[in-house]
């Protein structure tokens, strides 16, 4: 039971006691404790004004008549307490003694409470004095760690910019590569073709031009440089776009972490710029209990850092791919017009032979055509000076068959008769020698109309192979790439 008049207990000495039954859980998410008001309670008399009966509790007596009231009722007369106007002797409930004493407790009382209330008050300044001066440094420093974290992210932005900037440089100069490798790739299939063509085209060779001669072997040789080129340049082609594809890896995820960078630097900035009278802050229940961080320090900068690494080497691999490229454009150039320039030497060196042998050969037929017709005119001659010993062996073998009609004694052997006999075996000589000289002239007449024959065959193969060496392939082959085709320029 409190006394009349005593002061009530402060609420700012006692403060209450902070409630141990929150609310569930709150989220992770930021929008689950936007715009809450802090778990600690405030006090209610902080949003009151000062005044001293606010602090005590204003005395009041509401006297009863308990003889007359229902509560009385069932009481003994004993019991009840009697008028003071029928008391007959002085009836008090305290001494005097207890009326000094009581003062003299209420007076220490009062100043044992001021004095509290004073050091109360003292700490309490001090208290928030101290408070004010931590809560400030350490806004302080939190704007200081916020300042330098901007710059780290500042810095690192910048050197993904950088790095950005060069991959970007990087890749277009490997695509403007790949693509200067694909012309010259299909440069290669117009020669490749050419000397296809130029293989079936003295596969129609006739006769003893068919042949496997230099040309040949040359052309043989070309097909395989150029498939042989074709070959590498298919792989640095391969090569080149699983280049691209980790160069646009990289490229992608330097350009994410560079994202990641300005969202967080737009995001840090602004709370490096928010203070206490700025618009938009609020309370955010639990807030300081959400551990959302995946990273440290350390392995935040090492994650940019390897990013700026892999890209750098990637940059550093497609520079050096670039450089092989351009070498091996310059170096299958110089082979296929190097075997470009053999074939056409063999070919000029085999149409000059083919030439000199289809002179030759028409030589050869001019004068076996002029002998042809000698032996013709010898044959004709022949069979003239046969036609000829015809009459004077009538004339012998007549002679002698007249002479055997001699009478008796008259057939006689003598001079005349033995040379008629020698005349007609002169004659039948001459007439088989010269008949054994006909055959031969009419042998050796076959034989020159059969090589006439031959040469005029092989002046029509010899004119053949000509016309697809110097008509058909040399005509295909007037033309070449140039350089500047073979090398990926035009």
């Amino acid at each position: 039971m409190e006394l009349i008049g005593s002061p009530l207990t402060a609420t700012h000495a006692h403060p209450r006691s902070t409630p141990t039954n929150f609310l569930p859980a709150i989220s992770t998410m930021a929008s689950s404790y936007k715009n809450r008001f802090p778990y600690y309670p405030l006090p209610q008399s902080f949003s009151l004004p000062w005044a001293p009966s606010a602090y005590y509790r204003t005395a009041a007596i509401n006297p009863t008549l308990a003889p007359f009231s229902g509560s009385a009722q069932g009481l003994t007369p004993s019991k009840m307490l009697p008028f003071v106007s029928n008391r007959t002797s002085l009836f008090t409930r305290y001494t005097p003694d207890d009326w000094y004493r009581s003062n003299l407790t209420n007076y220490r009382e009062s100043e044992t409470s001021r004095h509290n209330s004073e050091n109360l008050r003292v700490d309490t300044s001090r208290l928030i004095q101290d408070k004010y001066q931590q809560t400030k440094k350490t806004q302080t420093e939190s704007t200081k760690n916020l300042g330098e974290r901007v710059n780290d992210i500042d810095f690192w932005k910048s050197e993904l910019c950088h790095e950005l900037d060069e991959m970007i440089g990087e890749t277009n100069a490997l695509s403007d590569m790949k693509r200067r490798l694909e012309r010259a790739l299909a440069e290669t299939e117009a020669p490749l073709q050419v000397a296809q063509e130029c293989l079936l085209h003295r596969e129609k060779r006739m006769g003893i031009d068919l042949v496997h001669d230099k040309v040949e072997k040359e052309l043989f040789t070309e097909v395989d440089v150029i498939r042989s080129c074709q070959e590498r340049m298919q792989r640095f082609l391969d090569r080149a776009k699983a280049q691209l594809a980790s160069n646009r890896a990289a490229q992608h995820e330097v350009e994410r972490d560079l994202a990641n960078k300005q969202t967080a630097y737009r995001i840090d900035d602004k709370c490096h710029h928010l203070r206490n009278t700025s618009d938009g802050i609020s309370y955010y229940r639990g807030v300081e209990r959400v551990d959302a961080t995946i990273s440290v320090p350390d392995s935040w900068a090492k994650f940019t850092d390897d990013n700026i690494l892999h890209s750098q080497s990637e940059r550093a691999a497609s520079a050096k791919l670039r450089d092989e490229i351009e070498n091996l454009l310059v170096v299958t150039a110089n082979e296929m017009w190097n075997q470009f320039n053999s074939v056409n030497v063999a070919f000029t060196n085999r149409i000059a032979e083919t030439a000199d042998a289809k002179s030759k050969i028409q030589t050869h037929l001019a004068k076996t055509l002029q002998e042809i017709f000698q032996i013709e005119m010898s044959i004709e001659a022949i069979r003239k000076a046969i036609r000829d010993k015809v009459p004077p062996l009538k004339v012998a073998q007549t002679r002698l068959d007249e002479r055997t009609r001699r009478p008796h004694v008259e057939l006689c052997r003598d001079s005349a008769q033995l040379r008629l006999v020698n005349e007609v075996h002169e004659l039948d000589e001459t007439i088989q020698s010269l008949q054994q000289r006909l055959r031969d002239a009419e042998d050796t007449l076959q034989t020159l109309v059969r090589s006439k024959a031959v040469l005029e065959h092989d002046l029509a193969v010899k004119a053949n192979s000509l016309f697809i060496d110097q008509e058909k392939c040399m005509g295909m082959r007037k033309s070449f790439p140039c350089t500047a085709r073979l090398v990926g320029y035009v």
